[in-house]
């Protein structure tokens, strides 16, 4: 497999740069035995009582820092993850790599020394708490492709409404079409609903490396299945219901669960890679957005539900312009046979 098997033309007017007006105001493409054209509001009429939604719970911390070096060059800090009260691991972008023993000072005055490089990432300690400096001088870690500095909306749009564990850099995209009303609703005609946290890193809008697509690694991620989360997925199971993922992180926390063969408590480091030829041992059904050309996240969607049955509906989304990427419209997935 190689990259180019997961491209596709995507007109850049389709990139949304903004959220709907309403969270469940986005479009619902349901790929199943049939393509069709749906309102994210319609979701319920795609469960059954018995089915079971997962969501991922981790909660975007305002994670990018603007500050300079000491001849006044700029910097740009995009924290990955806090390791301590005072380090963490950072991102860094500047004209030049900041060595060890350089000091930026941030634009609130707090200063930040470099310790060093760990691998594509830089270790920082910080002359204050790192969540106390990210929740006084930070700002949205927007995705690179939205062009735009953050807005006072992003505060509240880029973050899920179920939000609560601090961590992530880059939201869970597929939670943020539900609003309190979808959650009751479904919660109504029988659904249950169950949590993982899975701290989403910056490196998830880092583009793939090598062409042959099993060379690639990934980036590690902190995941956390809790045995509440197996226990109401084995129910499910038994019960004859489904185990709906709302998005790719909570495949990829549930398929490391069970990596050992069975679904099992996880608390951990997962870099799972999943591309077309993976068994998937929890995920009946999947919620998602629409992700990037040639991106993990994509041979993640396709490994799901065939790869040509992905691109087919990609080509249909951008001939019925769908909005894509982070703010973008959502499709509603079931497995699929065949390439």
């Amino acid at each position: 497999m190689q990259l180019t098997d997961f491209d596709y033309d995507l007109p850049e007017d389709l990139i949304a740069r903004h959220p709907a007006r309403d969270r469940r105001g986005s479009r619902l493409l349901e790929v199943s035995e049939r393509v069709a054209d749906r309102r994210f509001d319609e979701l319920p009429g795609l469960l059954e009582s018995g089915d079971l939604l997962v969501f991922n719970d981790t909660r975007v911390i305002p994670a990018r820092l603007h500050g300079r070096k000491a001849t006044g060059g700029k910097v740009e800090i995009l924290i990955e993850r806090a390791e301590t009260d005072a380090e963490a691991l950072a991102h860094v972008r500047a004209s030049k790599p900041p060595r060890p023993g350089t000091t930026i000072r941030l634009d609130g005055g707090v200063e930040i020394g470099v310790l060093g490089r760990s691998g594509d990432l830089y270790r920082l300690r910080f002359g204050m708490p790192v969540m106390r400096c990210l929740e006084a001088f930070g700002e949205v870690p927007l995705p690179p492709y939205i062009e735009r500095p953050p807005e006072g909306a992003d505060q509240e749009r880029y973050q899920t409404v179920y939000a609560r564990e601090p961590g992530a850099v880059a939201a869970p995209t597929a939670g943020l079409h539900f609003d309190a009303g979808m959650l009751e609703e479904t919660a109504a005609m029988g659904v249950g609903h169950a949590w993982v946290t899975l701290h989403v890193g910056a490196g998830t809008f880092q583009s793939l490396r090598e062409q042959d697509v099993k060379r690639n690694r990934l980036h590690s991620e902190r995941v956390v299945v809790s045995e509440d989360c197996c226990a109401a997925i084995r129910r499910t199971k038994e019960g004859g219901g489904r185990v709906v993922c709302v998005g790719t992180t909570v495949v990829r926390s549930l398929e490391a669960a069970a990596a050992g063969g069975q679904l099992q408590p996880f608390t951990g480091e997962t870099d799972l890679f999943i591309y077309p030829g993976y068994r998937f041992r929890v995920v009946d059904a999947m919620l998602t957005n629409f992700h990037l050309p040639q991106s993990s996240l994509l041979m993640l969607v396709a490994a799901f539900a065939g790869r040509d049955r992905i691109l087919a509906a990609y080509r249909h989304a951008v001939a019925e312009r769908y909005r894509f990427f982070s703010y973008g419209d959502a499709m509603f997935l079931t497995p699929g046979s065949g390439p």
